[in-house]
């Protein structure tokens, strides 16, 4: 089985960059299923309902979010009902949504979990590392379990994974936009401190480069998103149908052309 995880979808040019690479990867590639993070798709900040509709129509197992959850009020007019929608279980405001899904692929389980990291990060309400003692215990019958750990610090994210590689088949960071060149497989559990995003590439992590420079030296700006050329980051795991576990990572960066 291969699982292709793709990075922050940042705007209207990440939307546009997944549709037009994920049907090709998926053929090129025989990828069985798709997860993606797509916190930041509405305008960079936030999903609703009609963004939603659109990454799952192009072939999108999976949505993982972030910190930007709920940006757009839409969201919680659909988030109870997007049975592929999952949000990070560690941070507020915890009742809407779920944090965990069960996709069946191939006929396996797979629980998709999604949490936030602690370090540097605001409105958190627990350690991931407890909330993924809970979540394992909650879906001990699944086949594999994968996460999307939605953190800025590297290390944390490294230490999750070295905690629990020998329970999970996949972590996989997202949050910093720029995707880190360690993946990896640790005891069977593939990894890497950050996929990246897909989104404008002459940018500050998708938003417009005089807009950030203007920001950073005291002016009061707008948040405006980039434009132009896109990039597409992510990271391909074959996971061991018998074992259940990663054998090997592929890191996925596509650059469109000007």
């Amino acid at each position: 089985m291969k699982i292709l995880f793709v990075g922050d979808v940042v705007g209207s040019v990440g939307r546009q960059m997944v549709i037009d690479t994920i049907p090709h990867l998926k053929e090129e590639k025989a990828i069985d299923m798709v997860i993606c993070n797509g916190e930041n798709a509405a305008h960079g900040k936030g999903i609703t309902k009609k963004i939603y509709n659109q990454l799952i129509a192009a072939g999108i197992d999976v949505i993982t979010m972030g910190n930007h959850t709920f940006s757009k009020n839409d969201i919680l007019l659909f988030i109870d009902e997007a049975d592929r929608l999952v949000r990070p279980m560690n941070m507020e405001p915890t009742e809407p949504g779920q944090s965990t899904c069960v996709v069946q692929i191939g006929g396996k389980k797979i629980a998709v979990s999604n949490l936030s990291g602690e370090v540097f990060m605001n409105n958190i309400t627990d350690s991931p590392f407890a909330c993924m003692e809970d979540i394992l215990e909650a879906y001990e019958d699944c086949d594999l379990h994968v996460v999307d750990l939605h953190a800025e610090a590297t290390s944390e994210k490294i230490a999750f994974t070295y905690c629990f590689a020998n329970q999970l088949a996949a972590v996989v960071g997202t949050h910093t936009h720029v995707q880190t060149a360690d993946e990896r497989i640790v005891d069977g559990c593939a990894a890497i401190s950050d996929l990246g995003m897909c989104g404008p590439y002459n940018s500050v992590l998708g938003r417009d480069i005089d807009e950030v420079i203007a920001r950073f030296t005291g002016e009061k700006t707008k948040y405006t998103m980039a434009s132009g050329p896109g990039i597409f980051c992510g990271l391909i795991v074959e996971i061991d149908d018998i074992s259940n576990r990663a054998v090997s990572v592929e890191r996925i960066q596509i650059k469109e052309e000007v």
